[in-house]
Formats: structure tokens, C-alpha cells, sequence
């Protein structure tokens, strides 16, 4: 066990002050004993900066000095203000709020509202998008579904940046953005759009905080209301704080200064949305005499990661860079980076499986694991692959858990036997709490087994079985408990948002992974267009995809796969190239001209100290590869298709024209009865392959290019029948 890393689920209550600080590393619990005047805390991944702020406040309240309705725990989500929550329950410090910017400004902002302005407070819209629409309609305006998500996107931007529509172009060029129409038109729709929510009575999601700033700004009496109900402030994540978000936070604060801020400008990936990690930069500045304290004890990621992860900075430009803390891994040493480069998305996609596969064989659970993209619409190969493997997996950004309409039944079941219990036939020869809960929950759809496959059945089954997981480690950790007093658990979890972990691998967007932690993460995708992004163009811009990847590292804590693929398509052109973030990291890569080694203002200790250059002994190996001929003319193989058949376009071809044919209308049926395309089951080349080769077994069929270790199992036994005289099909063929 770790300073800062995986506790017991239901840890014992400290029982005093002192005892809150016990584990914590030197820096860790300088932080937890500032209380008084501003605190800064650059802290950098795996360091342990919840626990260090969670610490904080327990022991400012265990210790008689913070007053726990007085305290605003600030984060950006709601899954980290319940973590946050769920903490210092654990921690003896419950009753301190821990909300995001607009739950604590919606609060405020409903109670407030009838004294300020009268009435009910307007209602919020669920989706933007279709008033903006309704606005271009009106101004004329001719956008298509991106451009409306884009134009949406730029409305965002401006109110959070306090940017009125007469003032959007200058702004938006001063920003160097660019705006999906003529900023003219954008000025035009924002303002029409602005318009259209007055006419309608209704506010959005950024009106929350403009109009509790604007109450705080002009009612002095409610401001200090505000402020003498909180008087002490944490910020979590401050290198994502917009404009609008720090004017809110200094009207809370007034003139006072007792406030904690906690980021890593090395973590800023969200600049797009206004965020900025300027008011973190500038803290020292602005509060001159603040304590600073730095978090470089990465208690997360092995050393071999952590060395990854601090190249990565090391070439990094601009004034986040400046101010990069350099990681000292605190862990025993593991396997290297892996770098895979593959021909194209599918074969990506089916080695990541099949890694997977070996990784839940030795022991990892699959809820350790995650495959993270740059973007969503990468996940759908990697769902296919994991599903045609029997993987399960769970989609990162779905309904929290609570919300889940099994869940919520579960939740009713157990309260009623909690209650009813002795008169429940279910529980009559059950008498410990976890086979009370199993016994209420296979009559919900549980079961000892999960079922075949994917999809929603095996999602239910996942989010039940949470539940009996949770159900045992709360038993463990209080054997004289009731399923009334896991009831209340799950109660207090729910209202916190403090969810059980739920089996299965993570997929997520890089974006939507920042602030989680895997033991292996699969970096997929990582090519030139894609990573950095390709509408990345600018300096700034290009630095911000650096640290995308930067975070997408960091969450890996002892098994890290980096992979990419050289065309889209099987059979397409190889013309990607891995990204430029991997240049002079990965092994047979030249570096990348960029910044010196660490030793700047940023940087503490670190990879000087055991961890520099890694010996070239134990960098991964590339094998070498026999360059590919023609079996027919004998000349040097290098377009992707040639390889495939192993010939040259023009040399003569030996195939078997009845075979083929044959293997063209099997490979229809398999496309019409799965949906697909045709070539997703065999491109043409592959089939071309096969009908030359003719294959007697499935070691001669494997050898074939295209014909991987999924599509062999899937259509193996087919292809092999109908080389040898069949029609290929079987009962159950292709399922």
C-alpha cells in the first residue's frame, strides 16, 4: 500500500486529528497542515492531490479549526465532488459541501432567485443545439448538424469567456479561433439566439454562473450572505478554471483570502471550452504571499511509465511547459511501454482484444483495464473486437450509476427485505449480508455466472453484480452489519454519486479519462492525424494534444500499450505515420528538436535521481522483417494489396476462378446476416488470397494476410469447407 494510492474500500474512521495525517508523504502533509491564507498546489499525475485536499479538510475539521458547513470543496464533475464527498465521509469530515461550479452556483442562484428578481427561477434548457437552430432559422441562416454543433460551441465559448455578441469577432480572432461561419454570422446567431431565450422565458447551462455572478455583483447583501455561510475554499483542477468560473469564485471569496487551489498546467486539455491555466500560472502573482507546495511523488505509474511521461514533456514548448513538474515514480519497476504498429484499424482493434485477453488470463481484473481513443467515433471497432472476444466492457460518459433503471430497482428490492425481511421466503435459509443481497438480487436478473456475449443483458447483469461486490467488501469491513445498514450505504452513495467499480473494460475518450487510473491502458490510435489531432495547426494547439497524451499516459499504472495503424482500411494505403509526440521516446524513432532535458522553473528532482535514460539493454526490441518478394517474378514487395496475395499486381495469378466465386457468395450471407459490410468479413485481396492458396488446414489459412486470429476462429472451419469442394455452411456459422 501506498501513500496515495488503493486504500480498503470502507477504511476505519480516524480517530482523531493526528490520526487523519498518519500515511501521508512529507508534501503531502505539508499540504493537509496549511490552513490559514492562500495555498497553491501544483501537483502532478499520480500524486496523490485528492487525498492530499480530502486530508486537508478532515483535518482542519477534526482539528476544531474549519467549521464543515463552511467549507466549498469545488471540482469540475460530478463523479469527482462524489469521490471527493465519499472521502471525507470516510474520513470522520461529512456535512463539508464538494460540488462543481454550476451545482454550487444552481443552489445558491434557485434560493436566491425570488429575493433578487421575484418569481421562480427560469427553466433550464436540456439541449442548446435545437434553440441555436431555432435562431439560425431566424436570422436566415443555412447551417448543416456540424456547423450547429460547431456554432453551439462558440456560444459556450463566449459566455464563459464573458464575451458579449458585438464583441465575439474581435474576441474570437484575438483567440485565434475559428469560427465554423463568418464571425459576422456567428455574432449574428449568438445574439439571435439570446434573443430567443428571453422570448421564451428559458436559461442555459452557462447562465447558471452568469447570472449568480450578476446577482453577487449587484446585490451586496446577498453576496455576503454567500460568504458567511462559506468561508473557507478549495478548488480542485484550477488549470481548467474558465474566466466566468474564477469571477465567480472571487465574488464567493470577497476580500478574504482563505482559499486552496489545487492543478497541473501540464493537465490542461480543455482550453477549447475557455478553460485556462492562467490563473494558476499567475496565483503567486496575485496572492504574493501564498504557500506553494509541489506534488512529484508519482505513487501511480512505475518507473518505466513515469520515464515515458516525463519525455513527453521534456519536448513540450510554451508557458504550461515552463512550469512542468517533473514525476519521481515511487514504485518497483515493470514491463516497458509496449509500441505496436499494425496495418490497419481492424488488426488494431483485434490486437488490443487479444492482448486483453491475455491480460485477464493472468489474473488482471477487466475493470483494470481501458482502451482510450482521441476520439468517439473510435470506439465502435474496439466495442466489436472486445465483444467478438467475449469481452466485456462498459462505454466511460454513460448514465451514472445510480440513475441506471436496474440499479434503482435493486435499490427498491433490497429496502423492502431490509425491511420485510422476515417474512421474505428468499432469505429464509440465508443468514450473512452478502448472500441476502445475492438472494434479493437474483430475483432482479442476478445470477452466479454473467451471460454469454454483450450488450444490455450483460450490462444489467454488470451494474447487479456491483452491487453484490459491494455488498461483500462492506460486510468484510463490518461484520455486525444489516442489509438495513447497507441500504443506508447505498443511500449515502447514491446522494454522493460514490459508485461501486463495475466489471468490465473501460472505453473512453482520452478528454473523458482525465482524473481515473488503470492498471493497463491501451493508447490506441496514436498516428499523425489523429494524435495530434488533424484541425490542430496552431503552436498552442499542437501543445495541447502533447498533454492529451500526456494524461492519456499518466493513467496507466503498470501496463502501457501504445499502438497505431498505417492505413484505415484492410487493404488501403500505408501512408500514417506514428505520432510525432513518440519521437526519440519509442525505440528506432529519431528525436524530435525540442526542449533540453528537465532542469527548468518547473521541474523538482525527478528522473536525475535513478530514473534518467533507461539502458539501451532494456529498451524494447524491433524484430527485424524479411523483406516480402513476389513468389511469382522473385521482385521486392512494398504496396500493402501486393503483400497480401504475395505477388505483384501484374504477375500472373493461379487462382481458382470457381473458388472464388464461391467464396464471394458466402462472404455476402455472412455480410447480410451480420449487417456489415462486405469487406469487414474478407476484402476482395484476401479472398483473392485464399482462392489462390487453397488451404488444406488452419495453420495454411492463418499464414494467408488478413486472415487474423478473430476472423480464423469466426470463419475458419467455412472457408476451409468451401476450399474443399463445400458450400460452407454450418449451424451457427459466423455467430
Amino acid at each position: 500500500m501506498t501513500a496515495a494510492t488503493h486504500s480498503t474500500l470502507f477504511p476505519p474512521v480516524p480517530d482523531s486529528a493526528d490520526a487523519v495525517l498518519e500515511g501521508l508523504d512529507p508534501e503531502q502533509r505539508a499540504v493537509a497542515t496549511a490552513l490559514h491564507g492562500p495555498v497553491c498546489v501544483l501537483a502532478g499525475a499520480g500524486t496523490g492531490k485528492t487525498r492530499a485536499i480530502t486530508h486537508r479538510i478532515a483535518y482542519g475539521v477534526r482539528a476544531g479549526i474549519l467549521q464543515p458547513p463552511s467549507v466549498l470543496a469545488v471540482t469540475f464533475t460530478n463523479r469527482a465532488a462524489g469521490e471527493m464527498r465519499g472521502r471525507l465521509r470516510q474520513l470522520g469530515a461529512a456535512g463539508v459541501q464538494a460540488r462543481t461550479f454550476h451545482s454550487a452556483a444552481l443552489r445558491q442562484l434557485q434560493y436566491f432567485w425570488p429575493k433578487a428578481v421575484g418569481g421562480s427561477l427560469p427553466r433550464i434548457i436540456d439541449r442548446k443545439i435545437q434553440v441555436v437552430a431555432d435562431a439560425a432559422a431566424a436570422c436566415r441562416l443555412r447551417l448543416d448538424r456540424n456547423e450547429l454543433r460547431d456554432a453551439t460551441a462558440e456560444i459556450e465559448w463566449s459566455k464563459v469567456t464573458q464575451t458579449v455578441p458585438a464583441d465575439y469577432a474581435g474576441a474570437a480572432a484575438k483567440a485565434g479561433r475559428e469560427a465554423p461561419r463568418d464571425p459576422a454570422e456567428i455574432a449574428q446567431l449568438y445574439a439571435a439566439y439570446e434573443d430567443l431565450k428571453r422570448e421564451r422565458a428559458v436559461i442555459d447551462f452557462e447562465d447558471v454562473l452568469l447570472l449568480t455572478v450578476g446577482i453577487l455583483q449587484d446585490r451586496h447583501d446577498i453576496a455576503e450572505a454567500v460568504r458567511a455561510q462559506y468561508q473557507h475554499f478549495v478548488v480542485d483542477e484550477y488549470q481548467d478554471v474558465s474566466p466566468l468560473q474564477q469571477r465567480l469564485l472571487e465574488l464567493w471569496l470577497g476580500d478574504r483570502d482563505s482559499l486552496c487551489v489545487v492543478g497541473d498546467a501540464s493537465q490542461t486539455i480543455y482550453s477549447f471550452t475557455g478553460a485556462t491555466p492562467d490563473h494558476l500560472l499567475d496565483f503567486r502573482l496575485r496572492h504574493p504571499g501564498a504557500t506553494v507546495v509541489k506534488l512529484v511523488r508519482d505513487y501511480r505509474s512505475t518507473p518505466q511509465i513515469v520515464h515515458l511521461a516525463n519525455g513527453l514533456l521534456a519536448q513540450a514548448r510554451g508557458r504550461a511547459a515552463d512550469h512542468r513538474l517533473e514525476l519521481v515514480s515511487q514504485r518497483d519497476p515493470g514491463p516497458h511501454p509496449v509500441y505496436t504498429e499494425y496495418a490497419d484499424e481492424p488488426a488494431e482493434a483485434e490486437g488490443a482484444a487479444r492482448r486483453i485477453r491475455d491480460l485477464l488470463a493472468s489474473g488482471i481484473p477487466a475493470a483494470e483495464i481501458a482502451i482510450l481513443f482521441r476520439t468517439n467515433s473510435q470506439s465502435e471497432i474496439y466495442e466489436q473486437a472486445l465483444a467478438d472476444a467475449g469481452i466485456p466492457y462498459q462505454l466511460r460518459g454513460a448514465e451514472r450509476f445510480f440513475d441506471r433503471p436496474e440499479v434503482r430497482k435493486a435499490g427498491i428490492a433490497l429496502r423492502g427485505a431490509a425491511r420485510f425481511g422476515a417474512n421474505d421466503s428468499l432469505l429464509d435459509d440465508v443468514v450473512d449480508l452478502p448472500s441476502q443481497v445475492r438472494a434479493v438480487l437474483s430475483g432482479e436478473g442476478w445470477t452466479p455466472t454473467p451471460p454469454a456475449g454483450s450488450g444490455a443483458v450483460r450490462e444489467r447483469w454488470e451494474s447487479l453484480a456491483a452491487l453484490v461486490n459491494l455488498a461483500q467488501d462492506f460486510a468484510a469491513a463490518h461484520p455486525r452489519a444489516t442489509l438495513a445498514d447497507l441500504v443506508a450505504e447505498l443511500d449515502e452513495r447514491a446522494g454522493a454519486q460514490h459508485a461501486p467499480t463495475v466489471q468490465g473494460v473501460t472505453l473512453a475518450s482520452l478528454h473523458s479519462a482525465k482524473g481515473l487510473e488503470w492498471d493497463a491502458v491501451f493508447l490506441v490510435g496514436c498516428a499523425e492525424g489523429m494524435m495530434p489531432i488533424t484541425y490542430a495547426r496552431t503552436d498552442e494547439q499542437i501543445e495541447e494534444e502533447r498533454r492529451l497524451l500526456y494524461v492519456g499516459v499518466t493513467r496507466a499504472r503498470e501496463n502501457l500499450h501504445v499502438s497505431w495503424s498505417l492505413s484505415r482500411a484492410p487493404g488501403g494505403r500505408p501512408n500514417r505515420r506514428p505520432s510525432r509526440f513518440l519521437d526519440g521516446l519509442r525505440s528506432g524513432s529519431a528525436a524530435t528538436v525540442g526542449r533540453p532535458p528537465f532542469g527548468g522553473a518547473g521541474g523538482t528532482g525527478g528522473i536525475e535521481r535513478g530514473f534518467g535514460a533507461l539502458p539501451a539493454s532494456s529498451a524494447p526490441r524491433r524484430t527485424s522483417r524479411t523483406p516480402a518478394r513476389c513468389r511469382v517474378c522473385g521482385r521486392t514487395l512494398s504496396e500493402a494489396g501486393e503483400m497480401k496475395l504475395m505477388r505483384c499486381d501484374d504477375c500472373p495469378s493461379d487462382m481458382d476462378e470457381g473458388l472464388y466465386e464461391r467464396l464471394r457468395e458466402w462472404r455476402a450471407q455472412q455480410a447480410q446476416r451480420s449487417g456489415q459490410p462486405a469487406f469487414c468479413v474478407f476484402t476482395d485481396r484476401t479472398l483473392i488470397a485464399i482462392a489462390e492458396a487453397a488451404p488444406d488446414d488452419e495453420g495454411e489459412l492463418a499464414r494467408i494476410p488478413g486472415v487474423g486470429v478473430r476472423k480464423l476462429n469466426r470463419y475458419g472451419a467455412d472457408v476451409l469447407a468451401i476450399c474443399a469442394g463445400g458450400d460452407g455452411s454450418r449451424e451457427g456459422s459466423g455467430s
